[in-house]
């Protein structure tokens, strides 16, 4: 009976994005989330977190129906490339960015020593994640990380953060009710989430606070220490924007196939400006964020530090990129000439359930295009003839409708 309700309560989430419901369902639903919260509150008692901090952080704590929209629709992974990186990689964010590494040297220098993490990354990640400290987000954090746990799409992950969020709390860091931050539940000037702030924030002033919001040096200290820790390689750069020859086999853009940079410079590829590619004792992948008529980037192991702390190609590359710019790097030279319409999330829907009706696994269909989904695109376009860059285009899904089309007739 509780799945049953708790299901309810989840459709009942879906139908506010969509239309009205009853009064006795949005009843159903509250009542539904009340005994989940009460759950929740016996686990966090038993892990030790206060009762006075459960009071003040869970009493009268709703779910934020907005929440569950913004998660169906993130940027990330819906919008394409080029629309993504205009919006963050901006004149105006480069000029701000490059006039705060400059104010920030000193601070940034020694979290450079200590950490080895070059300062232009941290303004680039600064930048990015709330624009130099000047947004960090107006969602409660526990309420808005309590209703993505409830949600079924991501229900263990994020139950785990609504516990940290608690334990934050509990040890003083932040108030309940001064604790706000993202729709997703990420917290401060550099929006970890609250595992990451447990597992890596550093008190740098020795204040006795990690207070990742409003002191800088906390904030560097905490950026530096967690990308140390997820493996920044020191004196190696996150990758650089190439040029492909013509004859490229489109098959060898992924990012879990690397190699020398030697051998991507026998097989033609070149830097942006046309220019051989540097001597360099390191490997790398190709990436094609948007198709093979898009921009390609060579990039390397600190590519992958990055990913790690945001799962987006998108989101890597702009920090990468971003970081270039601050210290006089270029714009990006290659591939305007993309098809630059995103896919809605009803036609990416279309696009999984076609890919899967003609027999290429894309999961179940979710509207979130993900590493599934561009593996079955690649595999569709390798049978068809089409090049095999994984990007699941307008002229994909338009190729798939066909496709589709035919082999019905055919079986009727």
């Amino acid at each position: 009976m509780r799945l049953v309700q708790r299901l309810a309560y989840r459709c009942i989430l879906a139908a506010l994005l969509c239309g009205p419901v009853t009064a006795v369902q949005a009843a159903e639903a509250a009542q539904d989330f009340q005994r989940w919260l009460q759950e929740l509150r016996r686990e966090a008692a038993a892990q030790g977190i206060s009762e006075a901090t459960l009071e003040r952080a869970l009493r009268g704590l709703q779910p934020l129906p907005r929440v569950i929209e913004l998660d169906r629709r993130q940027p990330e992974f819906t919008e394409t490339f080029w629309n993504y990186l205009d919006k963050r990689v901006t004149p105006s964010r480069v000029a701000q960015g490059r006039r705060l590494l400059r104010r920030h040297g000193e601070l940034l220098a020694r979290v450079e020593r200590r950490y080895g993490v070059p300062a232009r990354y941290l303004v680039a990640f600064w930048g990015l994640e709330t624009h130099f400290g000047r947004y960090l987000g107006r969602f409660p954090t526990v309420a808005a990380l309590a209703t993505l746990a409830h949600d079924r799409r991501r229900s263990d992950f994020f139950r785990k953060q609504v516990l940290a969020a608690l334990r934050i709390i509990d040890q003083r860091h932040a108030s309940a009710a001064d604790m706000k931050g993202s729709w997703a539940g990420a917290i401060g000037q550099l929006q970890f989430l609250p595992s990451t702030f447990l597992a890596h924030a550093v008190d740098g002033d020795g204040d006795g606070r990690k207070d990742v919001w409003r002191d800088l040096e906390d904030v560097f200290a905490s950026g530096g220490n967690y990308l140390h820790n997820l493996g920044w390689k020191y004196g190696e750069r996150w990758g650089r924007e190439v040029r492909l020859p013509r004859d490229f086999d489109w098959t060898l853009a992924r990012l879990e196939l690397k190699k020398p940079v030697a051998e991507w410079a026998r097989l033609g590829v070149r830097r942006a400006d046309g220019s051989p590619l540097p001597a360099a004792a390191l490997r790398g992948a190709i990436v094609l964020p948007q198709g093979h008529a898009g921009p390609a980037f060579l990039v390397y192991d600190n590519f992958e530090v990055i990913l790690k702390w945001n799962r987006s190609l998108h989101y890597a590359i702009a920090v990468g990129y971003l970081a270039d710019r601050l210290v006089g790097a270029p714009p990006l030279r290659n591939g305007r000439a993309a098809d630059n319409r995103r896919l809605s999330r009803q036609e990416a829907l279309e696009l999984q359930h076609l890919l899967n009706r003609l027999g290429y696994d894309a999961g179940e269909p979710d509207g979130i295009p993900g590493r599934r989904t561009r593996t079955a695109v690649r595999a569709y376009q390798q049978s068809v003839g089409l090049p095999a860059d994984g990007y699941p285009s307008h002229a994909v899904l338009e190729h798939l409708r066909r496709h589709s089309a035919t082999a019905g007739r055919r079986q009727g």
